[in-house]
This record gives C-alpha cells, structure tokens and sequence, in this order.
C-alpha cells in the first residue's frame, strides 16, 4: 500500500467502507425480519387452525366465557397440541381495565380486584388513573420455586424505611388473567398446592418476620401434561374445574391438513395469521357475546336435581362437581347465544366436569368418562338406580337382554357331553 497512490487509497477505503456498510445494514435488515417473526411464533398459532381436538378447543373456550368453571386439566399423548391451544387461547382474551404501572393488574372501579396500594386510594376517594391492557397469560417453569409463585417482602427495607418492600410473584402477574403450567404432573406437589389454594380462594397471602402482605390473585387455571410422566394426586385433580384427556388423532385427511398448516404457518407466519384474521375476530366477539349473556341463562330445578343425582350416583367427593357441571352447561349456552340450559348441553359438558374427580381402582380399566355417560343416561333416561354397584352393573350389561339370555338358557338347558353323570334315577 505504500506504492499506491493516495487517489487510489481512497478509492479503495471508500469502496472497503460501502462493502462494511453494506453488510451492517443488511445484517441490520435481517435482525428486524427475524425479531417480526420470533415475535409472532411467540404469538402463537392461531386457536381457529387447530385440527381436531374439538373438546379440548370447547373446555378451554368454556373457561374464557366464565372464568369461576375453576380452569381445565389437559392430559394427553406427546405432540397432540395441548401446550399449542393453550399459547393460542391468549390471542382470543378480551382487554381489561387496570391502573397503570400496578404490578397486580389491579381494577380502577372493583375493589375485589385491587391490589394493596391501589386500595387504599379507593378507600381514600383518591383519583385512580385508568388504563387497558390485553389480559395476561403468564406460564408456571418447572424449576420455579414458592418465592417466585407467590412473591417475597424485602425484609431489610420494611426495618429500614418502614414500609411493605414487596417483590411480586408469578401469582400477581396472572390476576385478572391466566395460569398456564406445562407438565404440570412434574411439578412439586408443594408448589401446585400454594397454585391451586390462591385459586380457590381467589386471594395470596405473603407472612414473614412479621410482617403480611394479602392481594387479589383471580386467575383461570390451565395446567397440562404427559399421563406417561406421572399422575396427579386426587386432591389436585378434584381442584381443576374441566379435565380433556386429548389422543393423537389417526384419521389420515385431517393429519395431513394439521401438517399442511403447520408447515404454511412456519413458512409465512405473517400471511397465515392473517389469512385467518377474519374467523379469529368473529371467535373473539362471540366470546365477548357470551360473557354479557351469561348472566341471563336459567336453569331449570327439575335439571339441577338430575346433575346432582349423577354425581351422586358415579360417587364424586364433595359438591365441586354438582357446581362446575352447572356452570359450564350455562356458559355452553351462553357461547351458542341461547338463554336455557337443556339435557342435551348438560350431556356435552358433564364428562370432562367429573371424569377426573372418581375415585381410582387400580383394578378397574373403565374410562371415567364412559363411567360418567353411564350414569347420566341411568338419571336422565329414567333408569335410576339406588346403589352405584347395581348402576354400574347395568349400564355395563345391557338388563333386559341378560334376563332374556338367563330365561333362555332355563327353557333350554345345554346338551350333556356323551358318558357325561347325569345324577341318582329320579333325582331332580
């Protein structure tokens, strides 16, 4: 370079310096496209183009329109889109209303709703700023531990400065919205039990050295996983409102439809999105439909009386399911825009509402679920019975065909192998 002339030098650090520039706005280029899409795969797969899988879609759909159904169980094969209905449900949740910069998605108008700070300034008829945001959906790792679900207080700035330092958990973040635990059957039990009480009781509550600290933690509930892997404690099972066990499908046109939009999805998830824009906008107000007309739906007494009587008769623990039956038969008919619960809405929902919670024998191979249709026809179709055991025996065995199996073979006795005793003479 020492030889070259100076014109020429330029000329090169020019075209050296275009070629860097070049390459730094196209890396530049490729960062923003990748960040676009990373950021609508973490969208996610649109619920409407989901394949199959059709109770799993509805219990979770069920949920969205009364969130007190308590959550849904998924339970199922490997790769059967349980982890893929859940990330999606977010994109059909409606916006809510909060205060901003509220770690608890507190609300400016409920006070069951609020957090700590946020309520006090209710109580003191202070200005509360208003806000919106989408509801939010917040996901439970397995290597979580209880500080990080339920919070922690900051002991050494409460001595310190006197106030309530509170760092908020995963349980604060998912008020107001939704719970999502992946694998929930790997999880310390500990944990699901601190999850499932804030649940039911709707409220967290954070002691130490002293010191408590209780706010709103008002939350669906989904947890899913492999039965392979391990199973739930009954105790756990009874809390989750609906249960799905989803199997892989083997019909060949839909596996090849659900392969075809997956791969549409992975090549263009902008223009797959999109192309189902229309259909996601009509689920969401459907949704939102529902949610105004739930309270409008009746049930009729005669009804009631029958849900209890086949939880009764399939030997469920506790009223759980009585109540959960009955709430999701009125959101299903809430969701199909009708005002009046009928037998055959309660027939659609009351297999996933109780199926989970029967008592186990490991010697019985009996679905639950086929154990629950079988005593909703026993209550529904007039053929109640005043023990389970003689239920079960008859819904198993068809009765009428037995009896007749039974005078048949008194009518005619079966034919006596030849050299066969045939008893003392003139015996009976």
């Amino acid at each position: 370079m020492a030889g070259t002339p100076l014109a020429a030098r330029a000329r090169a650090s020019v075209a050296k310096t275009g070629k860097r520039a070049s390459r730094g706005s196209l890396v530049i280029r490729a960062s923003a496209e990748t960040d676009a899409a990373a950021a609508l795969v973490e969208r996610g797969y649109p619920f409407v183009k989901i394949v199959g899988q059709d109770e799993l879609k509805l219990a979770l759909t069920l949920n969205v329109v009364d969130s007190k159904i308590g959550g849904c169980l998924i339970m199922g094969d490997r790769g059967t889109a349980k982890s893929v209905a859940v990330r999606a449900l977010s994109d059909l949740l409606p916006d809510i209303d909060i205060v901003p910069g509220d770690p608890f998605n507190s609300s400016p108008t409920d006070p069951e709703l609020m957090g700590p700070e946020v309520l006090e300034k209710f109580r003191a008829k202070e200005d509360i700023p208003t806000g919106a945001m989408k509801i939010p959906m917040v996901e439970v790792p397995l290597g979580t531990t209880e500080d990080r679900i339920c919070g922690t207080i900051d002991i050494e700035k409460a001595l310190a400065e006197g106030v309530k330092a509170y760092d908020p958990g995963l349980l604060a973040r998912a008020n107001r919205g939704l719970l999502y635990i992946d694998e929930v059957n790997l999880l310390d039990d500990s944990l699901v039990d601190v999850v499932l009480d804030s649940a039911a009781g709707g409220w967290n509550t954070v002691e130490r050295e002293g010191i408590s600290i209780t706010h709103p933690a008002k939350f669906i509930m989904i947890g899913s996983g492999n039965p392979e892997e391990g199973e739930l404690r009954p105790q756990l099972l009874d809390r989750f409102g609906m249960a799905c066990n989803v199997r892989t499908i083997f019909d060949r046109e839909l596996r090849v439809q659900l392969v075809k939009n997956r791969m549409e999805f992975e090549e263009d998830p902008e223009g797959f999105v999109k192309s189902c824009e229309e259909e996601t906008n009509e689920l969401k107000t459907k949704i939102a439909a529902a949610q105004k007309l739930l309270k409008e739906v009746k049930m009729e007494r005669d009804l009631a009386i029958k849900i209890s009587g086949v939880c009764a008769l399939v030997d469920v623990d506790g009223l759980r399911g009585d109540i959960v039956v009955t709430r999701a038969a009125k959101a299903l008919v809430a969701y199909e825009r009708r005002t009046e619960v009928t037998e055959d809405d309660i027939k659609r929902v009351i297999g996933p509402c109780l199926s989970h919670r029967l008592r186990k024998d490991p010697m019985d191979t009996m679905d639950g679920s086929f154990k629950v249709m079988l005593g909703f026809n026993k209550i529904f179709k007039g053929s109640a019975m005043a023990d389970f055991a003689g239920a079960m025996a008859e819904g198993i065995e068809d009765p009428e065909a037995k009896a007749k199996e039974e005078e048949k073979a008194k009518a005619d006795p079966a034919p006596k192998k030849a050299g066969a005793w045939g008893g003392l003479p003139g015996g009976r």
